[in-house]
């Protein structure tokens, strides 16, 4: 692997939660938002590019993000599910560069993963042969995760709620798992994000 990566970040922020009496993306975050927060992570990594994909609530959201120069596209196909807005994302990437090393897939609700984190993931994927980097869980691993080159046909064909992990489920061999220490936690309920906030602000 070349010592500089061109590594895309794709912050998939296009669905809703029903468990959600709100807009998830624009929960209050420190002095952000669920989504500002991601795409502050994810413009000061080390990585090359920052494409938001936008779905739900995308006239509300923009109103409000600041999406820091970086880019964002509305997925008109986003009740589709997640695996729909991966490959949206990356079609549209593709078409812009062809000559990305790596494409890493983060969700907008994991507000605990910082930029110090998605840097280690882009370390060890430049510092390994391993085509996939993705975070460990408690029985898995999965997003976020960096898929290398010889994945992206996979990740243009997905059209499911399942995002990225059949892709990773099918490429065990090809995987290393990087543990997020706690950090992994995504939040679904309103009862799980006051919890988690007011543990960590």
């Amino acid at each position: 692997m070349p010592n500089k990566l061109n590594i895309a970040i794709l912050i998939m922020a296009a669905g809703t939660s029903s468990r959600m009496k709100a807009i998830k993306q624009l929960l209050p975050w420190g002095d952000s938002t669920f989504l500002g927060n991601a795409i502050n992570n994810a413009k000061k990594s080390k990585a090359t590019k920052v494409l938001t994909v936008l779905g739900a609530y995308d006239q509300e959201i923009k109103k409000v993000t600041d999406f820091l120069g970086t880019e964002s596209i509305l997925n008109p196909n986003w009740k589709m599910g997640l695996g729909n807005s991966i490959a949206y994302g990356t079609k549209h990437l593709l078409e812009q560069d062809a000559d990305y090393n790596g494409i890493l897939v983060m969700l907008a609700d994991q507000p605990l993963l910082d930029m110090q984190y998605l840097n280690r993931l882009i370390d060890n994927f430049s510092n390994s042969k391993h085509s996939i980097v993705a975070t460990k869980y408690n029985n898995r691993v999965g997003v976020p995760a960096i898929f290398g080159k010889v994945h992206f046909n996979a990740l243009l064909e997905l059209n499911s709620d399942y995002g990225a992990r059949e892709i990773i489920k099918t490429n065990l061999n090809d995987v290393m798992g990087i543990s997020a220490d706690g950090k992994e936690l995504d939040i679904d309920t309103l009862e799980e994000y006051e919890r988690v906030k007011k543990s960590n602000q």
